[in-house]
């Protein structure tokens, strides 16, 4: 080391900065090899870059790369040795020599108020201040640097045990690039060390962050390497390279260079699914921001697709460094089956969950990816009926969640939803092709609610749409509860369903003098009745009346309008809100045998006790019929009992 050499006091708020970095930051104590690594494939970059832009440069950059070399029985050292740009003096004073500068003060403020708000991601500072290099003494005592600028014959050695004081010094011979050697603490489980002297280990972290940083990284052992987690030793010959990353970013390649085969073998990796995913999405953005991206459809949903702890999002890396495995501030909800990898350049490689939810350059990222996946189900559905259809069984229930989610793709989510319907008791329709068989005249798209397919086919409700042949949507998923309750329309046709407010499916009959004539003598008619049944059963219900829409029931229960549906009452109930009980209406039939009886019974004997018993055994039947729960089993059946046995 030259006479140059300067011992350097840290200032006191820079030795606090130090010990956060240190002891608080960063949660995950593997990272800093992350770090050391990214800043080397920078260096490359740049060596490369300005290469092509000065010819009289005088570097060689056939084979750029990455090295890193332990030596385990002597000095306990790990290496990182890039053959990248380098730096002059000034630069190591001013890149490394960083966190000693203004940008401290202001560090440290915000590391405070993070821990003030209790914020668990103070991490996500540390790219804003480029501290990420110290991360290094989080498992070093000693760090030492050996870097000399491409272009210049001069090199520097900076040195620090990350206490008090650090040393710059002028060195020559040395060759262009830098060298980072970590003087490593012993390893110590409890405390997060790991054995980074253990080939295996270094493997590992190196396979988990950096595979697909585009330049090679070898290891070399300078002495005998643990090369297994149960410490066996490695018989490769000491300082043997071997290249520990892929460098195969497929979503870095154009599309017409991939081969299919590559890309289901990288959605294995990502996805640790064997089958191979249903739809590929491989693109790129360029402009302010830029990103590749590359988007899985798997072939069918994962067993844990519903769980409250279902992890979601894609995989995030910046510049080909992984930085988080699901980076959910990229796709919504949802979307929480699709699996792949987004590469943005323009971001720090500390950013946070926090950071990504409220930038807007992410925003717009996730407003395209989002966009582009729902093109991509919709070509399918275009172009293979087969595998579209496979696709909305598997994960149709979570897309339509979207509709509740995202009112910005309302249309487009609408567009995808297919739904079993009276048309064919076996093929699913969308929305679109419901409309194209609508009767004329017909401006309603309607649909049912309820458990299967069964039960909604067979409900009193659907009676008068069969009859009259309208084609009914059959709706058994939860979630259709809800959205059908919330988007009004699709293509400017409304949303109705049949358990709810009035239904007049013959208007033109209807509207006719002869027909409305028979309507008011038939509301007169049974006027006494329907007074009579309402006072009889208020606590159970809110409204008595005639209907249209039964032709082989005596009743159904419906509900205003605007009411809830008992199964999203039920839902709400489950998930702890204290609603108040949504009282139906009770519509009668008044062609049926039994409803034309009890109201002649009414006529002539009013003050028989047992039709208050009938009154309750109509409307029991009515919410039985439609998979509902009787107020009162026992009673039901006590009455429903003694009216057989009067019978006999």
């Amino acid at each position: 080391m030259a006479a140059t050499t300067e011992t350097l006091e840290f200032q006191a708020e820079t030795r606090q900065l130090l010990q956060l970095v240190i002891h608080s930051i960063y949660s995950n104590k593997d990272i800093f090899l992350r770090e050391l690594i990214s800043n080397a494939s920078d260096a490359l970059d740049k060596l490369r870059l300005e290469s092509l832009t000065d010819p009289d440069l005088g570097v060689d950059t056939s084979d750029l790369h990455i090295t890193l070399e332990v030596d385990k029985d002597a000095a306990r050292t790990l290496t990182v040795r890039d053959n990248g740009i380098g730096m002059t003096r000034d630069d190591v004073v001013d890149l490394i020599g960083t966190i000693a500068k203004s940008g401290t003060a202001g560090l440290l403020a915000k590391i405070k108020e993070a821990k003030e708000n209790k914020d668990a991601d103070a991490a996500s500072l540390i790219g804003q201040f480029g501290v990420g290099f110290y991360s290094a003494f989080m498992v070093a005592d000693k760090v030492t640097l050996h870097t000399r600028r491409a272009g210049t014959a001069q090199g520097t050695v900076w040195e620090s045990d990350g206490e008090g004081t650090y040393t710059i010094a002028d060195a020559d011979d040395l060759p262009v690039g830098t060298t980072v050697t970590l003087h490593l603490k012993t390893a110590d489980s409890e405390d997060g060390l790991g054995d980074y002297l253990a080939a295996w280990k270094i493997r590992q972290i190196v396979k988990q962050y950096s595979d697909f940083i585009r330049w090679p990284i070898r290891m070399a052992t300078t002495a005998n390497t643990a090369d297994s987690q149960d410490g066996s030793e490695s018989d490769g010959a000491a300082g043997e390279p071997e290249t520990l990353n892929s460098m195969k970013a497929l979503w870095a390649r154009p599309r017409p260079e991939v081969s299919e085969a590559e890309y289901h073998e990288f959605y294995r990796q990502i996805s640790h699914d064997w089958q191979d995913p249903a739809q590929t999405i491989h693109m790129r953005a360029e402009g302010t921001f830029e990103y590749e991206a590359l988007l899985f459809l798997p072939a069918h949903a994962p067993f844990d697709l519903f769980s409250r702890d279902t992890k979601r999002g894609v995989q995030l890396y910046v510049k080909r460094v992984f930085i988080m495995d699901d980076c959910d501030a990229l796709m919504p909800n949802y979307l929480r089956f699709v699996k792949g990898v987004v590469d943005a350049h323009d971001l720090s490689l500390n950013v946070s969950r926090e950071i990504l939810q409220h930038d807007r350059q992410i925003t717009a990222v996730r407003r395209r990816l989002v966009k582009k996946v729902l093109g991509a189900i919709k070509d399918l559905q275009a172009t293979n009926t087969d595998a579209y259809t496979t696709l909305w069984e598997q994960f149709g229930r979570v897309i339509k969640e979207g509709l509740l989610e995202d009112r910005d793709n309302t249309d487009a989510l609408l567009e995808l939803v297919s739904a079993a319907s009276t048309h064919d008791p076996e093929k699913t329709t969308t929305l679109r092709e419901y409309v194209s068989r609508m009767k004329d005249g017909q401006n309603t798209i309607y649909y049912l609610t309820g458990e299967n397919r069964a039960m909604v086919e067979n409900s009193p409700h659907m009676e008068a749409f069969t009859a009259k042949g309208y084609e009914v949507l059959i709706l058994t998923d939860p979630v259709d509860e809800v959205w059908t309750d919330q988007v009004p329309s699709f293509d400017g046709h409304r949303f109705q369903s049949i358990a709810k407010g009035q239904v007049d499916l013959d208007e033109t009959d209807e509207n006719s003098d002869e027909a409305k004539a028979d309507k008011a003598q038939q509301e007169q008619d049974f006027a006494a009745l329907l007074a009579w049944l309402q006072n009889t059963l208020a606590e159970h219900v809110k409204q008595v009346r005639l209907t249209t829409r039964l032709t082989t029931s005596p009743a159904c229960l419906v509900g205003d309008a605007h009411d809830l549906t008992p199964t999203l009452e039920k839902m709400y109930r489950a998930m702890g809100q204290d609603l108040p009980s949504v009282k139906r209406i009770l519509e009668l039939n008044p062609t049926h045998p039994l409803i034309t009886a009890l109201r002649e019974a009414h006529e002539t004997k009013a003050e028989d006790h047992s039709l208050a018993e009938i009154a309750e055994l109509v409307h029991g039947a009515a919410l039985l019929a439609e998979g509902g729960d009787l107020p009162d089993p026992a009673r039901f059946t006590r009455l429903l009992t003694d009216r057989l046995a009067k019978t006999l």
